[in-house]
């Protein structure tokens, strides 16, 4: 099934890796891949050290889009691209049972990916499709084709958030 966590509240990525971590405790293999995201994460200590566990990203941090160049932009482009390559090969081996796409809505909206191959994967996760893969998805501003495939979908909600009093993202908490 297709899960997406979606919204303008903070807990999308880590809801993901809560997700992740259950599936891996009962021996699934789990495909972690981050999209638009290069800087250091501390998830990503503890998710390295799980044997079931694949960790796909870009070695390099873009930052944000607006301040991409056109070449920074085609060139995650390919890395999305390669990044959405592995994952086709992992569900057709059947390698990943859980495939994790963190922050994909941000690479769709933003047309830094090859959309066909994005669909062929969530064909791969719709509800009585062959095989037994579950995708979930995170990021804000979900499109509606997401929103539409996903079988699961959680919307988090900003009520109150430091940021909105200045105190920027923390280590250990938001990163």
């Amino acid at each position: 099934m297709i899960h997406l966590y979606t919204g303008e509240g903070k807990g999308k990525t880590t809801a993901a890796i809560g997700l992740a971590v259950r599936a891996a405790g009962r021996g699934f293999g789990v495909c972690f891949a981050q999209f638009m995201k290069g800087n250091d994460t501390g998830e990503l200590y503890v998710l390295s050290s799980l044997p079931q566990m694949k960790i796909l990203r870009s070695d390099k941090n873009f930052g944000f889009y607006s301040s991409m160049s056109e070449a920074d932009k085609a060139e995650l482009t390919k890395i999305h691209n390669r990044i959405l390559d592995r994952l086709l090969e992992e569900a057709e081996g059947e390698t990943c049972r859980m495939i994790i796409m963190d922050e994909l809505t941000w690479a769709v909206k933003w047309r830094l990916l090859a959309p066909e191959k994005l669909k062929t994967l969530l064909d791969r996760g719709r509800a009585g499709s062959t095989g037994e893969i579950e995708l979930v998805i995170t990021g804000r501003g979900a499109d509606d084709f997401l929103e539409d495939a996903a079988d699961y979908i959680t919307r988090m909600e900003c009520v109150r958030h430091p940021y909105e009093k200045g105190i920027a993202a923390r280590k250990g908490i938001e990163f």
